[in-house]
């Protein structure tokens, strides 16, 4: 199993382009510009991926106020690994409907709420979880999840997670409210090349950008030469605009060999 973990407040990669390879995942940073005010990266992310079983496991992170939330969901997860790769590991069916309890399981335990009251700031978090030919998330906040392939795409389809503003996990933290507030789906993959895509609100929101529009990363994708270079000239158009927020890209390619879900009148 290869694994990674990162939080901003390691290295925060300001003015500083940087792409990793995991495994099959392609990961990419950059911590804006020092120019129009930036000196702090609060994302975070965890990539774990198995090929023998078949499997990516991503968690991604957006903290504001400081990054003691997206440290605190990090360590947590990363505590969890046993427990959650035995999950990842089981019968299909089994595993995807075990992550929904269990995910909320982590993240609703007394001493983990209790760690939530003592830090600074909160955290938007994605997790994720590909497995055979299907893809389940959790999502608490604005992260964003994107699900490129050429039959959805003629259907304008590409983002799959609602992204909601005013929800985070921390010292204001939705798993304290009567009604832990967050969304949770599953998605079969398509037959042939499934591209998955995620980021942090700093490729969208970057002024005079126009990432925002999926079609506009697709774009990118498909003009470069390669999986890193494509998202490096992600990065590379904000860093020229300007952008003072960090971001951080997850990006892979699931092939999926089987057919999916067709209309029965075809």
């Amino acid at each position: 199993m290869y694994k990674f973990s990162w939080v901003g407040s390691e290295n925060h990669f300001v003015d500083i382009l940087h792409i990793e390879q995991v495994n099959n995942l392609t990961i990419g940073r950059f911590g804006g510009n020092s120019s129009a005010g930036q000196y702090k990266n609060e994302d975070g992310c965890i990539v774990w991926s198995d090929e023998e079983q078949d499997w990516e496991f991503v968690v991604l992170l957006d903290a504001h106020n400081s990054a003691e939330s997206a440290e605190l969901v990090i360590n947590t997860i990363t505590e969890e690994e046993q427990n959650l790769t035995t999950i990842f590991n089981m019968p299909l069916r089994e595993s995807f409907n075990q992550m929904d309890k269990y995910i909320v399981h982590i993240f609703q335990n007394p001493l983990f709420l209790a760690s939530c009251r003592e830090i600074q700031g909160e955290t938007a978090c994605l997790i994720v979880l590909r497995k055979d030919k299907y893809v389940w998330w959790f999502s608490v906040g604005d992260c964003i999840l994107h699900l490129f392939h050429p039959e959805l795409a003629k259907m304008d389809q590409y983002l799959l997670n609602q992204r909601n503003f005013y929800e985070w996990i921390g010292q204001v933290n939705t798993f304290e409210l009567d009604v832990p507030c967050y969304s949770t789906g599953r998605r079969e993959l398509r037959k042939g090349k499934n591209h998955l895509f995620l980021t942090t609100d700093g490729l969208t929101e970057c002024p005079d950008g126009n990432f925002h529009n999926a079609t506009e990363i697709i774009k990118v994708f498909d003009n470069a030469k390669s999986h890193q270079d494509s998202v490096q000239n992600l990065l590379k158009e904000i860093e020229e605009k300007g952008v003072r927020d960090s971001t951080t890209i997850i990006s892979w390619i699931v092939n999926v060999e089987r057919n999916a879900s067709e209309p029965s009148d075809l």
